[in-house]
Order: structure tokens, then C-alpha cells, then sequence
């Protein structure tokens, strides 16, 4: 089924709410770099500490989780799935938002979108290596030329921030940005799994909740003992109720109404619109350089969702 096909079973009018659901989501993501990036303030400025925003965002959400599942009267996971909930929980509460929030005290949110660019195609290069799946050349040559474009940002940024003295911040945040991508498409990939047994809201909810009695101390241990800014309190109330919770709710629902593959089209417009949130929430200024590079990486994931995927033979 290419994207612009209707998915099997679908009425037109529940694959239109599944779009703009979709879209919904994707715009709530979209501005989870720069809310980041208020609420963790920059290496001058600084405001909540990266592991606050990581383990409250969490922990605050995971509460909400609980008492969504309590109404909902969620069955609880089988044995099985348990293991898999953990390593969900590590990446994508844990990694994927502490790597971004450390890495957004060194560098703009504008800088940071076009890096995460390359999340769609590095979810899709670890999901056949997780599924076994077989995609084809062109998918990898287009996995190749995306990271290479990454790469050739980041030495061109890196050249810039040297005439600053900043080179080395910038070269530990771009690494730091690169685990948070690793760290997501391994979460986004091992909760794919079990969405299809638990339900897609249920499956982050799950991971929320189990995390509580670890993400609530670390909370605590981390509270802030310095004055913050209102502007940074916001940022962490937006990552916490729209990015870690709401957002899932729209972009799952979307994707389950719409078929994943046409819904996910979306997600393409996700790295424009953070740079476009970006100016006006935190001054930010966007430059040909981090416009076209961006461009160019979308583009490589565009390309690569039309490439054939197959599945491998059971061994």
C-alpha cells in the first residue's frame, strides 16, 4: 500500500481524522525541542537541570497514567511482555530525553531539529534489523546519504562554533543529540511490538507507569533549589502534559483511524515546524545552511519510505 492508497477495511472519513489526529500529534512533538530548551535554559542561562525535566516530565505523566488505566480498567501485561515494557521505559523515558535536554544546553533547537531529522529512517534501519526485515539497496542508500548529510552538518557546525571557542560543547552535544535518536528508534521500535496485544495508548501508559518508582525519587533528588524562571516552568509543563502524554494519545489514535503508512507521512513536516517554533519561543534565527541541510534530510526520508521493505524468512 503506497500513501496515497486507503487502508484496507478504512472509510474515508476515518482515515481524514486519522490524518489530522496525526498531524495533531506531530505538531505537539514538534515543539517538544524548543519547550526542552526553555525549560533546561542554555549553558549561560541555565534553568531546570536535564534531569529534572527527563525524570519529572515522566514521573508526572506517569501519574496521569495511572489513574487513565485505573479508568479505563486496563488489563494488566502478561509475563511476557514485561521485559519488553522495561526496555521501552529505558529508552524513551530515560535515554531519548535525557541525551536531548543535556544536548539542548549547548546548542540551538534549530541545530537539534535537523539532527532528529533522521529519526524516521534511523526507527525504519533499526526495525528491520529488530523485525527481520529486508529492505532494499535503495532504502540503504538513502540511510547512508541521510547520515552523511548528518555528519556533514555537524563538521560544518562544528568549524563555525570553532571561531567561538565552542567547538568542543558543540561536538559533545551533536554526539549526545545522535544517542537520543538511537535511543528513540530503539524505543519506538520494541513498543511497536507490543501495541498490537496491549493497544497503542495503553503501551506508553504502561511504560510511564512502570517507571514511577524510579523516575519519583529521581524527580525529588533532582528538584531544583534555585530560583527559575516562569518561561522555564511552562517549557517543562508542555513536555510534560503534551510531549510525554497527550501527544502519544493523537499520534497512536491517528495512525490506528488513518494506516500507518499514509499517517506517517506526516512526521515529515515535524523538523520545519520546530524550527518555526523555535524563532518565536526562544529568539532563534533560522540560516540557509540549517534550512537546506534539513530540507535535504527530510528528503531522504521521503525517498526511503517509497523503498520495498520485505520481511526475512523464519529460521
Amino acid at each position: 500500500m503506497n500513501p496515497t492508497t486507503h487502508a484496507p477495511g478504512l472509510d474515508r472519513s476515518s482515515e481524514n481524522l486519522g490524518l489530522w489526529l496525526g498531524l495533531l500529534g506531530v505538531v505537539m512533538f514538534s515543539a517538544t525541542l524548543p519547550m526542552t530548551k526553555l525549560a533546561t535554559g542554555g549553558f549561560d542561562a541555565p534553568q531546570l537541570s536535564p534531569a529534572f525535566v527527563t525524570f519529572g516530565r515522566a514521573a508526572l505523566a506517569g501519574i496521569l497514567s495511572l489513574f487513565y488505566l485505573a479508568f479505563t480498567r486496563s488489563a494488566i501485561p502478561k509475563k511476557g511482555q514485561w521485559k519488553t515494557l522495561f526496555l521501552t521505559a529505558l529508552c524513551v523515558v530515560v535515554g531519548f530525553p535525557l541525551f536531548m535536554a543535556t544536548g539542548l544546553r549547548f546548542v540551538e533547537s534549530v541545530h537539534a531539529a535537523v539532527i532528529l531529522g533522521i529519526l524516521p529512517l534511523a526507527t525504519a534501519a533499526m526495525g528491520s534489523f529488530w523485525l527481520r526485515q529486508r529492505p532494499s539497496a535503495g532504502f540503504w542508500i538513502c540511510a547512508l546519504v541521510g547520515s552523511a548529510l548528518v555528519v556533514a552538518f555537524v563538521v560544518l557546525r562544528a568549524n563555525t562554533a570553532r571561531a567561538t571557542g565552542a567547538a568542543m560543547s558543540t561536538s559533545w552535544a551533536d554526539l549526545l543529540l545522535l544517542l537520543a535518536v538511537l535511543s528513540a528508534s530503539c524505543g519506538y521500535v520494541s513498543g511497536a511490538q507490543l501495541t498490537p496485544t496491549l493497544g497503542a495508548e495503553r503501551v506508553i501508559c504502561w511504560v510511564l507507569v512502570i517507571s514511577l518508582p524510579f523516575t519519583v525519587p529521581m524527580m525529588l533528588f533532582n528538584w531544583p533549589t534555585a530560583a527559575v524562571r516562569v518561561s522555564a516552568w511552562m517549557g517543562f509543563g508542555y513536555v510534560t502534559l503534551f510531549s510525554m502524554w497527550i501527544g502519544f494519545f493523537a499520534w497512536y489514535r491517528g495512525l490506528a483511524l488513518g494506516g500507518t503508512v499514509r499517517v506517517s507521512q506526516v512526521q515529515l513536516v515535524q523538523p520545519f515546524l520546530t524550527m518555526l517554533f523555535s524563532v518565536p519561543l526562544l529568539g532563534e534565527r533560522l540560516d540557509l545552511l540549517t534550512v537546506g541541510f534539513g530540507l535535504a534530510v527530510v528528503a531522504t526520508v521521503f525517498i526511503s519510505k517509497k523503498m520495498p521493505v520485505t520481511q526475512r524468512a523464519a529460521t
